[in-house]
């Protein structure tokens, strides 16, 4: 990129980059943003090849896929690069034509690919089977060295992912579970949504800890639905000396003056001797993790 920025007088040079830059440091947060700053540095220096395809990831984020392709072909042109393959067919897939996304998956353009960009056409190849409801086939697709590599790659989270949720379309929901679960293994910087995937299959729910009305606590761990009833009013009560309070905690060392530590004790009007039970409920909310989806990055 800074080879070709040369090319441009300083002054303007110098105003594309500091645009470009933005369209980097904006473009995963706010994609209107980077989207913007994208057209700035196109009216500035629409020659450059780099211009050309920031303009069209700032498109592609933003779903203009007529737009996407449009820069990234003129991208390509201007370089004879192939690196920007997969997402030009995925912008295919974008506009409603996965046809065309497989036949681009099969040109001869693929074999001219790294492996990080093969594994992204493959990705982008049985998404389009996906659009076109061909479950089965998009499996197959997904299916590969890669897949079944215990190597950690950067790419090797999406395609599990990828592999799970198709699986999971399919209906085969323990296989799915498996791959899910592989998913979580190798997404070491968050890039997919797999945990929570994961938890959903196993049935358990992240719920935050409710508290209605200051009388009801409502917490759920584990899927099972605690509810304590808090109704304390000791004022102008008369309590048996005799009742037993039993917190589970010894009485030395703990400073009766510390009320912060004291529990709460459920009190009823109906006194009798009893034991009375203090149970200490944690109400602090409990949350998973976020999710991407299939479309190339």
């Amino acid at each position: 990129m800074r080879q070709e920025l040369m090319s441009l007088p300083k002054g303007l040079a110098d105003d594309v980059s500091r645009n470009l830059v933005m369209v980097a440091r904006l473009i995963d947060e706010d994609p209107e943003g980077a989207y913007g700053y994208s057209r700035v540095a196109l009216r500035l220096a629409s020659r450059v090849a780099a211009v050309r395809e920031a303009a069209g990831f700032a498109a592609y984020a933003n779903q203009k896929y007529s737009e996407a392709l449009a820069e990234f072909r003129a991208a390509r042109r201007m370089t004879g690069n192939v690196d920007l393959w997969p997402v030009m067919a995925d912008c295919e897939r974008g506009l409603g034509r996965p046809e065309k996304a497989l036949d681009m998956a099969g040109a001869p353009e693929v074999q001219k690919l790294d492996k990080a960009g093969q594994v992204e056409m493959r990705l982008v190849a049985a998404g389009a089977r996906r659009d076109m409801d061909q479950l089965d086939a998009a499996i197959v697709t997904l299916q590969s060295p890669e897949l079944a590599s215990n190597s950690v790659q950067p790419w090797t989270a999406r395609l599990r992912y990828a592999y799970a949720d198709a699986l999971l379309a399919a209906g085969r929901e323990g296989e799915a579970r498996e791959w899910f679960a592989k998913a979580v293994e190798s997404d070491k910087d968050g890039s997919t949504d797999a945990s929570d995937r994961l938890a959903e299959l196993d049935g358990v729910e992240f719920v935050d800890a409710l508290v209605e009305d200051g009388n009801e606590a409502e917490v759920v761990v584990d899927d099972v639905d605690v509810n304590v009833d808090v109704d304390v009013d000791v004022e102008d009560q008369d309590l048996d000396s005799d009742r037993v309070i039993d917190d589970g905690i010894d009485d030395e060392g703990v400073d009766e003056d510390d009320d912060d530590s004291a529990p709460e004790v459920v009190v009823s009007d109906a006194a009798t001797d009893e034991v009375v039970e203090i149970v200490e409920v944690d109400d602090s909310p409990q949350t998973g993790d976020k999710a991407k989806g299939d479309q190339t990055d």
